[in-house]
């Protein structure tokens, strides 16, 4: 299978490392003397960098400053912004204190209230124990290992850590399929990332059994979340998870080390599933990732949803179909189950809608280590999938058939014999028919290469017309 029991195993001890120390509690970080973060993104092709970090009030701050600014600017706004959070909080510290009790009289200020006015606070970035000097620009001076200080507040300058750029989760989950989280790293990458799930405490549930990450993160729903001892990437529902939402907790990595944690909750709970699929029979051939010298491939046209949802499809070409089997969100679970568990190693698939491609089979087929390149038609395309442990992809050309016919001097008996019936060459012409060809290397063998073509051919019920689409 596509899982590494070493890895995992040396994953799972630094994941349960990560998380203890981020449970650990603010007042024994603080004696350990550990400090907050400050994340800064700095690439060389965007002219700013971004700056991150939290206020001693709270406060959640996030800055961007030109790389070729002087350090000096970039402190000086720290100070003003601590100032005006300073202020803020004081402000709402004043206004609760000034709120009426319960027995209808005004509580108590108490003696010396707090001025909102405050001094600013001294603000400084230090590298290797020294001070970095004010004209030193934004992009030399916010090193990785910096601290910044701001008042009594140190600050780790973290540069460029693993994050992720994206996290989804699905809208719609069924029990007995996986559930693919949608993600996007940046300087990280998801294998060498943490994965926990939880699932939502049922009514009634013995609180003593609830654990989660709600206390890393204040923000979250205020629900209990129980552990599913689920660490991986993937997570499949069972029934006992129907009618609950399912809570994602992510640390992103990249070998090295782990960038901010990140977490979501699914928007709609669980649903039941349509039980055995006629392709779980299949999947007891496929349990496992062929050998280096055998290919296993899968051709597939999943039904454009475009296609899907029109008065023809569901009263002539699908009329024994019940409307949510051509829901796309439910159609989907099937497809990424199906196609995950067929372990291929080259996939090509047909009428797959841009959305599709991009929010649903790539986050699903690359956690199970393929790769997929995607060409659009008109309203939707062809995607071709390859297994990233066995194939590099070297080229990729996409060939429209009638632009083919016109130019490519090889089909010019073809155009001949078309031009002698007009109608037929219109409607030829007027096809968006493509040809997408990926050009393959083996990863093993640098000689060995394989030309992998992709097509969908124009086809209608009632006419004939295909069969010509077909000779070109």
């Amino acid at each position: 299978m596509w899982r590494l029991p070493g890895v995992r195993a040396a994953l799972r001890g630094v994941r349960v490392a990560v998380e203890q120390r981020s449970r650990a509690g603010a007042a024994t970080e603080t004696a350990a003397g550990a400090m907050e973060r400050a994340i800064v993104r700095c690439v060389p092709s965007e002219p700013k960098l971004s700056l991150s970090f939290a206020l001693a009030d709270g406060s959640h701050k996030n800055m961007q400053r030109d790389q070729s600014e002087p350090v000096g600017r970039a402190l000086s706004r720290i100070a003003t912004n601590a100032i005006k959070g300073h202020a803020k909080a004081a402000a709402a510290k004043k206004s609760r204190k000034n709120r009426p009790n319960s027995s209808g009289g005004a509580a108590c200020a108490g003696p010396g209230p707090e001025s909102a006015t405050a001094r600013e606070p001294v603000v400084k970035l230090y590298y290797r124990e020294e001070a970095v000097a004010e004209d030193v620009l934004n992009v030399d001076a916010w090193q990785d290992g910096a601290v910044l200080q701001i008042g009594d507040v140190k600050y780790k300058v973290e540069r460029n850590p693993p994050a992720f750029t994206e996290l989804q989760l699905p809208r719609y989950i069924m029990a007995g399929f996986p559930v693919f989280p949608k993600l996007s790293l940046e300087f990280g990458d998801p294998a060498c990332s943490l994965f926990r799930w939880y699932k939502e405490a049922k009514p009634g549930a013995v609180e003593s059994e609830a654990s989660g990450p709600s206390s890393l993160s204040p923000s979250l729903p205020s629900s209990t979340w129980i552990e599913t001892g689920v660490d991986e990437r993937v997570y499949i529902p069972s029934n006992a998870d129907i009618g609950l939402r399912l809570l994602l907790h992510c640390t992103p990595g990249n070998g090295q080390r782990f960038g901010p944690s990140r977490e979501r909750v699914s928007v709609c709970p669980v649903e039941a599933g349509p039980g055995t699929c006629t392709f779980d029979h299949r999947h007891l051939y496929t349990k496992k990732v062929t050998e280096d010298a055998l290919i296993r491939t899968v051709s597939y046209n999943i039904l454009a949803d475009t296609y899907a949802q029109t008065e023809f499809s569901r009263t002539v070409l699908y009329p024994y179909c019940a409307p949510y089997a051509l829901e796309l969100d439910y159609r989907q679970n099937l497809i990424q189950k199906e196609l995950t568990g067929y372990n291929a190693d080259i996939i090509c698939l047909q009428e797959v809608d841009r959305d599709v491609f991009s929010d649903s089979l790539a986050p699903a087929l690359e956690a199970f280590g393929l790769e997929g390149v995607f060409r659009i038609k008109q309203h939707e395309g062809l995607a071709t999938f390859y297994r990233k442990s066995k194939f590099s992809l070297l080229s990729q050309h996409d060939i429209s058939f009638h632009e083919a016919l016109k130019s490519d001097p090889l089909h010019k008996e073809l155009l001949e014999k078309l031009v002698l019936y007009p109608w037929a060459q219109v409607r030829v012409f007027q096809r968006s028919s493509v040809l997408q060809v990926s050009v393959l290397q083996s990863t093993k063998d640098s000689s060995k290469k394989i030309c992998v073509a992709n097509t969908h051919l124009y086809w209608h019920p009632k006419g004939r017309f295909n069969l010509v689409s077909q000779v070109t």
